[in-house]
């Protein structure tokens, strides 16, 4: 059954609380389909200590999306467990500290907007109220802005709302599917960091000379500047423009 959003203003306020007390504990965690954002697989494979390749062909399976007829990365799961989380255990998610931004901001759903005039980004919240929860029954009264800081929200917003600009990006340059090859890229520079950064490094996908020293130096010593520099290699190698 599809639940009705209720939309709600970041100062307005929302009654939950989630914790193994509650009768559909560990529910949400099941019958996943879940959409994840580059920053989400940095966070996990650097929580696992694995790398992006790995991770990837570990736990996650890619398909084109309908609608943006991008490369879309999900949680690989099984039938035998009920479609469940690779993550989830008896006591909670196994990976808590550093869990997707979709798990992260439950029970709310979270769009944005930029204005054409000044590019200032708006945010728009809806409280997704799922009839087989009962964590709308109890716990505390809290405003969305404050259950935004609380769940960590704010580093992942930030590098989610990069993808969501390359999205609209590539649907005004270029709507319809991708090719293989563009394909492949996408998935590289965006979900594959620890690869992209070898074929810098030794196949020189991208030399000192493009960026300059000190930025090529920066983003190989460090993941999150390097998909930084993902997002913004493809907006220029496949659709010919900046992403900001």
């Amino acid at each position: 059954m599809s639940v009705e959003p209720e939309y709600i203003g970041i100062e307005d306020s929302f009654t939950f609380t989630c914790h193994p007390g509650v009768t559909c504990f560990n529910q949400c965690c099941r019958d996943v389909n879940q959409f994840l954002y580059p920053y989400d697989i940095l966070r996990l494979k650097n929580h696992l200590g694995m790398s992006s390749t790995e991770f990837l062909d570990t736990y996650t399976v890619t398909y084109s999306g309908d609608t943006t007829g991008l490369p879309i990365v999900s949680f690989k799961t099984s039938g035998v467990d009920g479609n469940a989380c690779p993550f989830v255990t008896d006591q909670g998610c196994g990976v808590y500290d550093n869990r997707p931004a979709s798990c992260r901001i439950f029970p709310l759903a979270r769009a944005i907007s930029r204005s054409r005039q000044t590019g200032a980004i708006t945010e728009h919240f809806a409280l997704i109220k799922d009839p087989v929860c009962s964590g709308f029954d109890e716990g505390r009264s809290i405003r969305v802005r404050d259950w935004v800081i609380s769940q960590g929200l704010d580093e992942y917003n930030r590098a989610n709302d990069r993808m969501i600009e390359l999205i609209s990006l590539k649907q005004q340059i270029m709507p319809g599917p991708l090719s293989g090859e563009q394909r492949d890229k996408f998935v590289l520079a965006c979900y594959d960091v620890d690869r992209f950064r070898s074929l810098i490094k030794n196949d020189n996908l991208v030399s000192e000379g493009d960026i300059g020293k000190g930025r090529y130096h920066q983003i190989m010593a460090s993941d999150f500047n390097l998909l930084d520099f993902g997002l913004e290699w493809i907006a220029m190698e496949l659709f010919g423009k900046k992403s900001r």
